[in-house]
């Protein structure tokens, strides 16, 4: 009698955990909310820059951003090349600025007066980086670059899209949690009545582009994607492209978790097709 005790008491967790999963796939495949596809002319972004293109969600973002017929110029300031910028930089469409130093950027004042829209993914783990080094790269960089960039702007709407994270909270134990929030707040309240409008994009796990994922990330994506905790690295660089796109329809201080992310990169690839499909279809 006691081995089935046993085997009961070391089931159930995992019964309960397999029903909430469950739950949340089928709550997720019942949800059948989309945006409606943008059917005026998209918001003017001919011009964009990526900053953090070398990692994970850069690297996808840059990947759409060469995807797209609209963008005709990317400017790349990064800190090494990698395949895709080099791509890209055969390809003609993307500018590469070699730049060490966030928290000085008069060496690309000209690259980035000419961005009618900035995606920012520079970040770092939180694992073994301490708090000051931690707000350093997560508050101070991107708060010194929307100061250097309203001030050489002549637009008269520019965006700031912001990579944050999904569960933060300001009176979190997580140092993350917190210095992510104190970097919305701060981006928020610097653009507050200015030209720049920045939104926060609020991930939960983000998978890499299909061809840069190795196993463990695969399984990762494909374990929380059918809840809507996962998304690709592409799909929130078409997320940040739509976004600018619809222009005032989105306000500053606006942010995305991982649903909406998906929702705009789907309404993305949906404008897209129709974009293309030859007229008269």
């Amino acid at each position: 009698m006691k081995l089935p005790r046993l085997r009961t008491i070391l089931l159930t967790p995992f019964v309960l955990f397999a029903l909430v999963y469950l739950a949340g796939v089928i709550t997720l495949a019942l949800n059948d909310e989309s945006i409606a596809v943008l059917e005026e002319s998209p918001a003017y972004h001919a011009t964009v820059a990526i900053f953090g293109a070398s990692g994970t969600a850069g690297d996808g973002i840059l990947k759409a951003a060469l995807a797209n017929p609209d963008i005709k110029k990317t400017h790349v300031i990064t800190r090494r090349a990698t395949p895709r910028i080099e791509e890209g930089v055969a390809s003609g469409k993307v500018h590469m600025t070699l730049h060490m130093d966030y928290l000085d950027y008069s060496a690309v004042h000209g690259q980035i007066a000419e961005a009618d829209a900035v995606f920012w993914a520079i970040g770092t783990s939180a694992v073994g980086v301490d708090e000051e080094t931690y707000g350093m790269i997560h508050v101070d960089f991107p708060l010194r670059f929307v100061a250097d960039w309203t001030s050489v702007s002549d637009k008269s709407d520019i965006s700031f899209h912001y990579i944050s994270s999904s569960d933060i909270s300001a009176d979190s134990s997580m140092m993350w949690a917190r210095e992510k929030v104190r970097a919305e707040n701060a981006l928020f309240e610097f653009a507050e009545g200015s030209n720049l409008r920045v939104i926060a994009y609020r991930p939960d796990y983000i998978g890499p582009t299909k061809e840069e994922a190795h196993i463990g990330q695969d399984f990762l994506y494909w374990f929380f994607r059918p809840i809507g905790a996962a998304v690709r690295a592409t799909q929130i660089g078409q997320a940040m492209i739509e976004v600018t796109a619809r222009g005032s329809q989105f306000e500053n201080g606006d942010h995305l978790g991982t649903w909406n992310i998906i929702r705009h990169s789907d309404a993305y690839e949906r404008r897209q097709s129709q974009e293309l499909r030859p007229k008269g279809d």
